[in-house]
């Protein structure tokens, strides 16, 4: 089986062309937050991932095998909570508050301008139904954010 050590956050430095071309492999976000998997790409090939520690693997992020293949990640769709502002009872504010209940609690979250989503909890859409705010079960991509010091993800120099 061909294993994989190295990953290039986003493609970055790669030709547009070679991400295009790689194979694909499509996870969930239980397998995206693991250091060590192992997974099957697009054209049928095998592989171990061993990543440092800690390391989280994002949509988009390429995947550089042992023999020098590339393998670009795709967030595969999953059962979800998508969170949104009654438009009967609500506000547009009413998100931030949401937001800020589920970081309170440590949830994964992913914030959109219109939305949130986080994984299935029964307790915490009870929660948030009682705030007032729309919780339907979908099947999308989850791409959690990184939290403040994540070290995958964008940096600014100030």
């Amino acid at each position: 089986m061909l294993t994989c050590s190295k990953l290039i956050a986003g493609g970055h430095g790669l030709a547009a062309a070679l991400v295009k071309r790689a194979a694909t492999v499509a996870l969930d976000w239980d397998v995206r937050q693991k250091s060590r998997f192992d997974a099957t790409d697009s054209n049928g090939r095998a592989f171990g991932v061993f990543l440092s520690r800690g390391t989280l693997v994002r949509g988009g992020d390429v995947l550089v095998l042992e023999d020098g293949s590339l393998v670009r990640v795709q967030a595969a769709p999953q059962e979800v909570l998508r969170i949104t502002a009654c438009t009967q009872h609500g506000s547009p504010f009413d998100l931030t508050r949401a937001a800020y209940h589920l970081g309170n609690r440590h949830v994964p979250i992913e914030l959109q301008p219109d939305h949130l989503k986080i994984e299935p909890d029964h307790v915490l859409a009870d929660m948030l139904r009682a705030m007032h705010m729309t919780v339907v079960p979908v099947q999308e991509a989850f791409e959690p954010e990184g939290g403040a010091y994540s070290s995958h993800g964008h940096s600014h120099d100030h």
